[in-house]
This record gives C-alpha cells, sequence and structure tokens, in this order.
C-alpha cells in the first residue's frame, strides 16, 4: 500500500496546502484580467498568475522561475520529513507539460529542456537519482501519482516525491486560444452558459511512501489511464475512456462508500459533457461532486496533484468544496455539482482528469483503507517484436514504401511521422495484427519532448503583422500526442503514457514498463524511446513487449 507523507500546494492564494485550503474556504479565487501578449485587446485573457511581489520572492537565483516553484513547494512539503534524499531508493517524479517553455529562444535552452531541468532541480535538492518526467498533456499530474504508486508497489523504491507545475507563457496562452478554448470571462464549470476554461500556473507536491506498521492516514489505492481512441483534441462524446478508468479504479468498491468525486471540469463545452456522461456511466451521479478551476484555473502539470491534495484536506475536514462559477446545470449526464460547500462523512473519493491525445485518467484514493486484495509483483515481460529507425531516413519515402493508405500521415508533426511510422513496422511483424483491443497500452520515451513542432509553432506567434497562432502545430507541441495517433488508428483503449529522461536510461524504462504491467488488464506495450531534435538528429527504437 501506498501513503501520503506529506504535501504543499503553492498557488497564488498561498505558499502552503493550509493557506490555500483556507482560502478556498473563505471563497477565494485567484482569477484575474491580464492584458495579452500579442497587444492586441480581443487577445486579453482571464487566468490565475503570481504577482510581481509574490514572483521576487519566490524566484530562486540561478534557477528558471518554473524550477523556483518546484524547488519552493518541494522544500516545504518535506520539511519535517525524515527522508533520505541521497537514497538510490528515492524517486522524484515532476509532471508537466511545457517546462521552460518561454526561453525556447534562448541558445541555452538545451539546459532546462524538462528532463534536464528536472535533474537540476533534484541536484539542488540532493536526490541522486535520475527523474521522470510524465508529459502526457492534462493528466500528467494524476498519470504522475499512478506512476510513483506503481513503482513504490513494484518494489523499485522506498519513497517517492511527485512534484507538478507548469507557468504561464506566450506560447501557452496564444495555443489555447487558437483553439478558441479560452473564456473572456471566470470559467463556469459544467454551466449552461460556460464559455471555456482560464489557465493557471502553481506547483504542487505529493510525497508518498510504501506501507509500514504504523502508517495511517490518506493511501493511493488504486490509478488507471484509458484511451478513447477518438480523437485527438476531441473527447469521445460518450466518455467511454474515462469512464473505464473510474470503473477500473472502483471495481470492488461499494461506491455508496464515496464521498467525493474531483472532476477535470475546465468548463470548455465538450470536456464537461463527456465527464458527465462518464460520472453516469460508472454509477456516480448521487456522490457529491465538485472541481477546483474556478479558484486556479487550469493549472495544467500541477493540475492532477493539486486538485488529488485539496480534495483530500476537503473530504478530511468532511466538506466537499463548491463548484466556483457554477450556476445551472448545462451537462446531460446526471451528476451532483453546486456551487455551496457540501457536508459529507465517507473517507474515500476518485479523481478524474482528462486531456489532448485522447488520454483519460482517474485514481482512488482512501483514509485508513484496509488492505486491497490485489497484491503486487515484480512484473516481467518478453520482447515480440522490435524495429529501429535512425537518422538519416526519409520518413515520406519510408511511408508511402512501406505504408501509405493514411493520408492523416501528411498532417502529424515530424515526431509524430516517427512514431507512427515504427509503430506500423512494428505491427507488420505481428500476425495476426492485433486491433481494436483494451488490453494493449503505448509507453513511450525520449529526451527532447517535442522541441521541433515547438520551434515551428514559436515562429506563428512571433508579433507582428504575420502573427497568427496555429491550432494544428499547437496540438503537436504535446509528446503525448504520438500516442494518441498510434491508439486512434488502432483501436487501443487502453494507457498511453510518454516519459522524458535526461539520458536513454534503460534500467529505468524497464522498471517503468514492468510497473506498468501492474494494471491487471494489460497483456502487451507498445514500448520505446521515440526523439526527434531535427532532421539529422531521431530515433525510434520501438519493441512490442507482452506480460509473462
Amino acid at each position: 500500500m501506498v501513503y501520503r507523507i506529506a504535501d504543499n500546494v503553492l498557488t497564488p492564494l498561498g505558499a502552503t496546502t493550509e493557506e490555500n485550503y483556507e482560502a478556498l474556504k473563505s471563497g477565494r479565487s485567484a482569477l484575474s484580467s491580464y492584458a495579452s501578449y500579442s497587444g492586441r485587446k480581443e487577445d486579453d485573457y482571464i487566468a490565475s498568475r503570481f504577482s510581481d511581489e509574490q514572483k521576487k520572492k519566490l524566484k530562486v537565483k540561478g534557477l528558471t522561475w518554473f524550477e523556483s516553484l518546484i524547488y519552493h513547494s518541494v522544500k516545504t512539503a518535506l520539511s519535517g520529513c525524515d527522508i533520505d534524499l541521497a537514497s538510490s531508493r528515492t524517486l522524484f517524479v515532476v509532471s508537466t507539460t511545457k517546462t521552460n517553455i518561454d526561453q525556447l529562444s534562448s541558445p541555452d535552452y538545451d539546459k532546462i529542456q524538462p528532463a534536464a531541468s528536472a535533474k537540476r532541480i533534484a541536484e539542488l535538492l540532493g536526490i541522486c537519482t535520475q527523474p521522470i518526467v510524465v508529459c502526457n498533456a492534462c493528466i500528467s499530474g494524476v498519470a504522475a501519482i499512478i506512476t510513483a504508486q506503481r513503482m513504490l508497489n513494484a518494489g523499485s523504491y522506498d519513497t517517492a516525491i511527485v512534484v507538478g507545475c507548469d507557468v504561464i507563457s506566450h506560447f501557452v496562452v496564444s495555443g489555447f486560444q487558437s483553439l478558441k478554448a479560452m473564456s473572456p470571462e471566470p470559467c463556469r464549470p459544467f454551466d449552461i452558459e460556460r464559455l471555456g476554461l482560464n489557465l493557471g500556473e502553481a506547483a504542487a507536491t505529493l510525497i508518498l511512501g510504501c506501507q509500514t506498521k504504523t502508517d495511517t492516514g490518506w493511501q493511493i489505492v488504486n490509478g488507471a489511464l484509458r484511451n478513447d481512441a477518438y480523437h485527438i483534441s476531441s473527447p469521445s462524446p460518450k466518455g467511454e475512456g474515462c469512464a473505464s478508468a473510474i470503473q477500473y479504479v472502483t471495481k470492488g468498491v461499494d461506491l455508496q462508500t464515496l464521498s467525493a468525486v474531483n472532476v477535470h471540469g475546465t468548463a470548455t463545452m465538450y470536456n464537461d459533457q463527456m465527464e458527465s456522461k462518464a460520472i453516469a456511466a460508472s454509477g456516480l451521479s448521487e456522490i457529491p461532486m465538485n472541481t477546483l478551476k474556478g479558484y486556479f484555473g487550469h493549472t495544467l502539470g500541477a493540475s492532477g496533484i493539486l486538485e488529488t491534495i485539496i480534495t483530500m484536506h476537503s473530504v478530511a475536514h468532511g466538506e466537499l468544496l463548491g463548484t466556483k462559477g457554477f450556476s445551472e446545470i448545462g451537462v446531460s449526464g446526471r451528476v451532483n455539482i453546486s456551487a455551496q460547500p457540501m457536508p459529507i462523512s465517507k473517507q474515500s473519493f476518485v479523481k478524474v482528469i482528462s486531456g489532448f491525445g485522447g488520454c483519460n485518467a482517474a485514481v482512488y484514493c482512501a483514509l485508513n483503507a484496509p488492505s486491497p486484495s490485489q497484491q503486487y509483483t515484480a512484473n516481467t515481460y518478453s520482447v515480440e517484436h522490435h524495429v529501429r529507425i535512425t537518422s538519416p531516413s526519409d520518413l515520406t519515402e519510408i511511408y508511402k514504401q512501406q505504408i501509405g493508405n493514411y493520408p492523416k500521415f501528411y498532417k502529424m508533426d515530424k515526431l509524430c511521422q516517427l512514431g507512427f511510422i515504427a509503430s506500423e513496422l512494428l505491427l507488420k511483424q505481428e500476425n495476426p495484427r492485433k486491433e481494436q483491443c483494451a488490453d494493449r497500452a503505448v509507453v513511450l520515451f525520449n529526451h527532447s519532448s517535442s522541441v521541433w513542432v515547438d520551434r515551428e509553432y514559436e515562429r506563428t506567434i512571433e508579433v507582428g503583422e504575420d502573427y497568427f497562432p496555429s491550432p494544428s502545430l499547437f496540438v503537436y507541441t504535446l509528446p503525448n500526442i504520438v500516442c494518441g495517433e498510434i491508439a486512434l488508428r488502432n483501436g487501443y483503449h487502453s494507457e498511453t503514457s510518454f516519459y522524458i529522461l535526461n539520458t536513454k536510461d534503460e534500467e529505468l524504462m524497464h522498471n517503468v514498463l514492468a510497473s506498468t504491467f501492474n494494471d491487471q488488464s494489460l497483456q502487451s506495450i507498445i514500448a520505446g524511446w521515440l526523439d526527434y531534435k531535427d532532421e539529422g538528429n531521431f530515433e525510434a527504437d520501438f519493441k512490442l513487449i507482452t506480460k509473462k
């Protein structure tokens, strides 16, 4: 069993979890209006941002703003904890979507890309193990919690420090504006008048440890990741992927013992509707439900961790916080949501979240729950097939000569094209080829995230006469999109995950993959290294592995 040892939430509303929780209880929101980066009035936006005074206080010399927030959050969470940071049994997991993307044009950007940045923070904290960066779009935070829980249950580590963070930048704001997803007013989750999301910046840390004889408190009981295999940027209208994740983590749980469901609740038209259908399909219509986006905005890589921590404290206090901005129900799935706090007496909850690439995640947390009947073991797997592609190679020619008949290939960015080709060549070796399945995952790793298309997108937001943020490029600035493309092509509805490492660490990758098989529904994984820095530097090293 995996327990919470400590936590911290660092937002514009407060520097500690307690300060944030008290601010929420009093109804405070960090959302405010900001002038556009583009200089155009129509691009002004609502967001939750740290003030200049807060930034001055929190900025650490020698660290970026992103790194400074993570450093402070982890240090605060660690205060009073007896943890050997230098131990090889201490895991450091960072959840983020765009890290230091505001410095993409810097000649030193290679030194502050996600994995390099995580390593710098780890070294400053005194952590000696290689960090794992989870970059799975909006579900990154919950995916990071699940990754840590699996690695602890598998016996690879004794303690895990899981931290999520993202900061607001022109890159991110313009991208969501290009998708017409931003609301010009404070967001109204699940409301009939909802207009879209607000962004936010934050850092949140959850320290987890394995069970000891004296442990009591919050437990991360079970987690699951599922893909819609429906569309890259739109959720499935029926919410099948989200419902599948919920149903996996609540299997064997008496639903009447649940206190609450904390959902993503971005206040976009399709996300809220999808979640309502998934909640109803999972038998949770009567369970009190809320979302915290009206207080913090959508904090991207921090959101899943931040919202899990706040919900733990809320449930422990016997009161589910109200959904700020909600007034009149505007979804068709039956849900139990209120703008006012709701009294609760039970001591477990489900956290739900979804994101681009068709990904969905759920985690079931309980206070002083009995040990689950499921026993975790150190899984082993065998390699069934293998394919490797390296530069220099002409990806278009490989596609034309060996694949063809999938025109969407030409709309993909280079990372996705490389991953798509590698997966197609890998699956050609499988006889018969397995499609439309719910027991095959896609789990990929790299070093440089989505840097090639990041630079392509950045050219579209250079302020001037040619300013036109490209929505088609922005979606691909999330590296996990390649996993979604593979799932969509093959009808895979299981887990899709993307990790960023500082080096191609085969042992660490093996441990992550072996622990992924702790999801009892999995039988096989398309796994491998997939990196595309530029046309002269790329590699796809894919394997089809099956559980022994």
